[in-house]
């Protein structure tokens, strides 16, 4: 099942109704709604027991605010194998990729890669497969494996 990206489950009408607050933040027509970082793509490189991946996020950052603040790698079960802390937003890049590893699996150990979202959490679309199948896109739940939330590494502070 492959997801729509978040602009576009989040509507193009509230995203053309958006309105830039006084202080510069954006506020969303549909309050309350969870804005969410999605996981587009994922590449893996390396060997058994250390692999590199490179995760590419679409996400709807606006600054420190509200940002992509780390993806990660995790078992079906839900525990955590790597997290790779984002240190910025990336409102002028998107999507973006970025790098991070060593992950630490063998070449047939299925794992789930998915994003969270300051101050939002997770949701959004992962991605499911192994370094040696091909990745497929699964909705993210955010309540799967939700303890992840408070586990370090956690971001220190955003850059910008």
């Amino acid at each position: 099942m492959v997801l729509k990206p978040w602009w576009q489950r989040v509507g193009w009408l509230a995203l053309a109704i958006a309105l830039t607050a006084i202080d510069g933040s954006v506020v969303f027509a549909q309050e309350g709604a969870a804005m969410v970082a999605d996981v587009l793509n994922v590449s893996v490189s390396g060997n058994p027991g250390s692999y590199t991946f490179s995760v590419t996020i679409a996400s709807p950052d606006t600054g420190c605010d509200r940002y992509a603040d780390w993806w990660e790698v995790l078992t079906p079960e839900g525990e955590l194998l790597y997290r790779r802390v984002l240190l910025h937003s990336h409102v002028s890049e998107q999507p973006f990729a970025r790098s991070g590893g060593p992950v630490a699996i063998a070449g047939d150990r299925e794992v789930l890669v998915r994003a969270h979202m300051h101050p939002d959490g997770y949701g959004g679309q992962a991605m499911r497969g192994t370094s040696e199948s091909e990745w497929e896109a699964v909705e993210s739940a955010a309540e799967f494996a939700a303890v992840l939330e408070k586990q370090p590494p956690l971001p220190q502070n955003c850059a910008f």
